[in-house]
């Protein structure tokens, strides 16, 4: 026998505790034969007698005596490995990553840090800005979790949907359309744009819709955040398109108002995604379903 397996180690441990091969092949279901192999096996291997015999007493050699202990050990530690706790959140000592854009910063992820606060006061959120390249690159860069609409999902990659809503654009109160009860494409193209470009794919769908009709904008300023280009648009005649849940947050707080767009409306599909490392993982399924509940019912249309 050149190596022990687990079934000879925990067959072992059984003779040893119960110092009688009749006892010990009734505890593992096995008959006095298979036990008594066994045992010959094991002895061949330790080269000692492990179980002395004495009259219808067994006695356990000091090479017996000193196994035992470390048997129980090893046993205990292999049987720990498919043992779970109770998962306590309260309790939770650890570190988060999450991507996303500024807007889910500023407008969502203080209720999600409330929460946390009474819920899970242990646990830390490292907070990073989006960038698109990172969809392929989740379990390379421990990134826990990222949200993004229409992201394109790459292998060993989860998600959730969140909700969906429609683009629409952004004006200043004072803007001229903001009196318009309907815009036009002719309208619309009279004025200058914001792009930010930043987070995700954001209107390039309106840039696909005009250059079919051979038609273009003026892209004035391009910002990487939104809560610049809110700043921008309501202090002058840009306009901005963006998902109409975020059109709703930001004429919240700052001088602007919104109107849907005069063509087909581009569906925004919000997902939170994660790798697959972290899929089992029962504080990360909890952390999830924490930042889902909150960004789904910050959107105009969440999912049911």
């Amino acid at each position: 026998m050149e190596r022990l397996n687990l079934n000879q180690l925990l067959t072992l441990r059984i003779m040893l505790e119960e110092r009688n091969l009749s006892r010990a092949a009734d505890k593992l279901f096995l008959t006095q034969s298979a036990i008594s192999k066994q045992l010959s096996q094991l002895r061949s291997y330790f080269n000692d007698p492990l179980l002395i015999r004495e009259g219808n007493v067994y006695w356990l050699s000091v090479k017996a005596e000193m196994l035992l202990p470390k048997l129980q050990r090893i046993l205990s530690d292999i049987d720990s490995l498919t043992e779970t706790s109770e998962f306590r959140p309260h309790d939770c000592r650890r570190q988060f990553r999450f991507a996303s854009t500024d807007y889910v910063a500023q407008f969502i992820f203080p209720a999600i840090a409330k929460r946390l606060t009474y819920e899970a006061p242990l646990v830390d959120v490292a907070y990073e800005l989006m960038k698109p390249e990172w969809m392929g690159q989740l379990g390379k860069l421990h990134l826990d979790f990222v949200c993004l609409s229409n992201p394109t999902l790459s292998e060993n990659v989860h998600s959730v949907p969140l909700g969906g809503d429609r683009s629409v654009c952004v004006m200043a109160d004072n803007h001229p359309l903001a009196a318009v009860d309907s815009l036009t494409l002719d309208g619309l193209l009279d004025y200058p744009f914001v792009l930010i470009n930043s987070g995700g794919d954001k209107d390039r769908f309106f840039d696909g819709l005009l250059e079919a009709q051979k038609l273009s904008r003026r892209v004035a300023l391009e910002v990487p955040f939104f809560s610049a280009s809110f700043e921008i648009v309501a202090g002058g005649d840009f306009l901005l398109i963006v998902s109409e849940h975020v059109a709703i947050k930001a004429q919240q707080r700052y001088a602007v108002t919104y109107r849907p767009l005069p063509m087909p409306t581009h569906n925004n599909c919000y997902q939170l995604c994660w790798h697959a490392i972290h899929h089992k993982d029962e504080a990360h399924a909890w952390m999830r379903n924490l930042i889902a509940e909150e960004i789904s019912g910050a959107l105009a249309s969440p999912y049911n």
